[in-house]
């Protein structure tokens, strides 16, 4: 991991479960932001036990990062019982922070004087600096913007207010106000607002005219916005006095997450380390892309989203063949390293391995070998243990993928 400075913003990851946490801290992660068994808008997700809760803070906390526990759904009565327990739980795990939508929530933790920060969600859709000011005066220390924030949003809050900003520089876009969708509500009976979002934004639909006339022959029509990335403009959001910078995607693989904070770390540390040479790379671009498969934009940050900020027709969501495995272990005296395959290659491909410590390393499969080293062709099993030549050191948990340069 990259420690971070008092000069450079956050950089804050998604975690789903145990391992992906420990993932986004070996990956360069300042915080990650995690969700309970309840409360939590990614109700389809592993999620965390209050045990597991505790073990992700003295994990963090053990390597200089924060924790920070989602309790953002937007409550109906029912769902308020248990819920002052829980949140003496979360402080009592050591949270260093709690994200809420609801005044509930907030009332709440002033009532059993928690330590824990209060971050403001996004599912507030906060764009003006005047309600940056009330959130503050109810005690919230970050406001994590809508992500209908343009740039001059987001300078005004900050100049105005002295409130940390959080902002998200990369991750899906929601076709509902910050996420505020019934869609979901309405067409399958699960809450978006609760953690059940069905993801109707995604799906593909027949097209009809105001005379209820159907003017498609198939169904595929979307209504889905691209994916939002701010990798270009990450220095003006440095610049701005952003604090952190958040990726979504707790639902993500670790192949995903690890990418994904390798590249913004890159991008953070190159720009913050020396401005006066810093040079866009803009290769970075081509590595984000093929982690995600769907094509990504700036969103609402220099002007409104238009047609090139929109699925309409003709979506192509590819799955992803590019993650080939996981470094279990180097063996310094054969020059071979161990892997746990996670996709098909096989002899005569080139391939790279990346990790924290290491850049992007090129080399061709010239053998490969099981674990009773045997010789094989291919690596065709998920999560099989083989072997396979190279002559650099590498540590555990770097991960292996197809050859992305050139």
């Amino acid at each position: 991991m990259i420690t971070n400075n008092v000069n450079k913003p956050e950089l804050l990851a998604p975690a789903g479960n145990l391992e992906k946490l420990k993932y986004a801290i070996h990956y360069g992660a300042d915080a990650v932001y995690i969700g309970g068994r309840n409360y939590s808008l990614r109700a389809n997700n592993d999620n965390f036990t209050l045990d597991e809760i505790k073990e992700a803070c003295l994990y963090a906390h053990k390597h200089n990062a924060r924790i920070y526990v989602t309790v953002n759904i937007i409550f109906h009565d029912r769902d308020v019982e248990g819920l002052k327990e829980y949140l003496i739980s979360l402080d009592e795990c050591g949270v260093d922070a709690v994200i809420v939508s609801d005044p509930l929530v907030i009332q709440l933790l002033k009532e059993i004087g928690s330590k824990m920060e209060i971050h403001l969600s996004t599912q507030q859709s906060t764009l003006n600096y005047e309600a940056a000011l009330y959130w503050k005066n109810e005690g919230v220390t970050r406001i994590v913007l809508a992500r209908e924030a343009s740039g001059s949003n987001i300078k005004e809050i900050i100049d105005k207010t002295g409130l940390e900003v959080e902002v998200f520089i990369h991750g899906a876009m929601c076709s509902g106000y910050s996420g505020r969708c019934v869609l979901s509500n309405y067409l399958t009976m699960r809450d978006s607002n609760r953690g059940g979002c069905s993801q109707i934004c995604r799906w593909s639909f027949e097209l009809w005219d105001e005379e209820a006339r159907k003017v498609s022959n198939d169904g595929n029509y979307a209504i889905a916005p691209k994916d939002l990335s701010m990798l270009r403009y990450i220095p003006d959001l440095i610049d701005m006095g952003v604090k952190s910078f958040k990726i979504e995607g707790r639902m993500r693989s670790i192949y995903y997450i690890a990418t994904m904070l390798h590249t913004y770390r890159k991008v953070i540390d190159e720009y913050c380390d020396n401005k006066s040479t810093y040079e866009y790379n803009k290769d970075y671009e081509k590595i984000l892309y093929r982690c995600a498969n769907r094509d990504t934009v700036p969103q609402f940050f220099e002007h409104k989203p238009g047609l090139f900020e929109q699925y309409y027709i003709g979506r192509d969501e590819v799955s992803n063949q590019d993650f080939l495995g996981v470094v279990l272990d180097y063996d310094e005296k054969a020059k071979e390293v161990v892997i746990e395959q996670r996709n098909f290659f096989k002899i005569g491909d080139e391939v790279e391995i990346f990790g924290p410590k290491i850049d992007n390393h090129l080399f061709k499969i010239e053998y490969i070998k099981d674990n009773k080293g045997n010789l094989l062709d291919a690596a065709r099993h998920p999560r099989q243990i083989i072997r396979v030549p190279l002559n650099i050191k590498v540590e555990k948990n770097d991960l292996m993928r197809i050859k992305l340069s050139g």
